[in-house]
């Protein structure tokens, strides 16, 4: 079995400081750390766990945390190295311990989804490019992107869609918080063809999941000081599936009397987002719902390159863009928008507790697009995705100063 490298991101250069064998990484955990209460999108829930188990301590030695990176695919790889050359200047405590997880070529020998889940379950945390999944009919393996976020009840997908100064959007002061219940709807992967030319699909939604997500969704907007909570469901048709999960968000809504509680059909509240965004606070939704929504709401406030996303769950937690495409038709070509990235960094970053650190990476990746107005094409400017992570690391070493 290949050994995964972990990279060391402050320093001279990222220089590789260990290869150790995956097997002998639990005997080497930080044996004495402190269990800590478990932080979900920073903030300590009542629906999680109050401290990581025993059996998955995150890996924390000497006052940095090793995080498992995996590249993904398309532009997953060249804004990866970005990320580390960015959290080198800012300094951050960070060793990433590196998988390389592809659907579009053969694994590193050794390295699969089975081990990216163990580097997981160790770490605690991971960055993530987005790892392509075939369309193909005949297929009946699951996505591994569903495969990691199944694997570590990742069960919140969370993405702030918020309007940046200075970028020219249809809609202006967008500030929505979209909650996606992350591990069944109808990305459960249970497809048969029960005839020739007759194919069933299962869509799961169980009351267990949908009060997780709901209650979630309200100690969310309890915390950030929200006012509205919106379910998003078809249940005029689906009434048994979708059904279930509004009634459990209204069950759930009144433990939360001072969080306004609504609910809309989905296509409706797609013509409503596209019309009038502002109406909208806090949103919570079932997994296809949300893979939609979630889509729409990064392209109001500019597009995919712009919104980070974070995947929490009781345990772990794994930071990618909100979108999750993988850009592979401009791999390679130095023209991608790395801001989503580096602010999914910041958003890990926060999880670990290095507030400096995020606010730094944040403040730098700010001023460099909304007031340097360093632009990728996809945002109307000509400058190069490197163009944009030199203005960042330009304006981190003077906030440094």
């Amino acid at each position: 079995m290949a050994a995964p490298t972990v990279f060391r991101g402050v320093g001279l250069g990222l220089s590789k400081i260990s290869k150790t064998p995956l097997s002998l990484c639990r005997e080497s955990r930080l044996f004495n750390a402190v269990k800590q209460p478990l932080c979900i999108a920073g903030q300590q829930l009542s629906s999680t766990r109050q401290h990581l188990t025993s059996e998955h301590l995150a890996a924390r030695y000497g006052g940095w945390h090793t995080v498992t990176l995996i590249p993904g695919d398309g532009i997953g790889p060249e804004l990866m190295a970005h990320v580390r050359e960015v959290f080198r200047h800012a300094d951050a405590p960070i060793d990433f311990e590196e998988l390389m997880l592809s659907g579009e070529r053969a694994s590193v020998e050794g390295e699969g989804v089975e081990d990216a889940l163990v580097a997981i379950k160790r770490n605690g945390t991971a960055l993530k490019g987005n790892i392509h999944t075939e369309v193909n009919r005949l297929a009946v393996c699951k996505s591994d992107n569903v495969r990691l976020r199944v694997g570590l009840d990742l069960f919140a997908n969370v993405i702030h869609c918020k309007s940046l100064p200075g970028l020219q959007t249809r809609h202006s002061n967008i500030d929505i918080i979209i909650i996606r219940e992350n591990t069944e709807g109808e990305y459960s992967s249970l497809e048969h063809e029960s005839s020739n030319g007759v194919v069933e699909s299962l869509k799961i939604i169980t009351e267990e999941r949908s009060k997780r997500i709901a209650k979630y969704a309200f100690d969310y907007a309890t915390k950030h000081n929200r006012k509205k909570v919106t379910a998003i469901h078809k249940a005029n048709i689906m009434k048994l599936g979708d059904g279930l999960f509004l009634e459990s968000c209204r069950s759930v809504s009144k433990l939360y009397p001072k969080i306004e509680f609504g609910d809309m059909i989905v296509d409706n509240c797609c013509m409503q987002l596209v019309s009038n965004p502002n109406q909208f606070d806090v949103m919570v939704m079932p997994n296809l719902y949300g893979n939609i929504i979630s889509n729409i709401g990064a392209g109001l406030v500019g597009g995919p390159g712009l919104v980070p996303g974070q995947n929490i769950g009781e345990e772990f937690a794994v930071f990618e863009t909100a979108t999750r495409n993988t850009g592979k038709t401009i791999a390679g070509q130095n023209v991608a928008n790395p801001t989503a990235m580096l602010l999914a960094g910041c958003l890990l970053l926060r999880h670990l507790g290095l507030n400096q650190h995020a606010d730094l990476i944040n403040a730098a990746v700010m001023k460099t697009v909304t007031e340097n107005m360093v632009h990728t094409a996809d945002l109307g400017g000509v400058a190069t995705t490197s163009d944009v992570v030199e203005g960042v690391i330009k304006e981190i070493q003077a906030m440094k100063q």
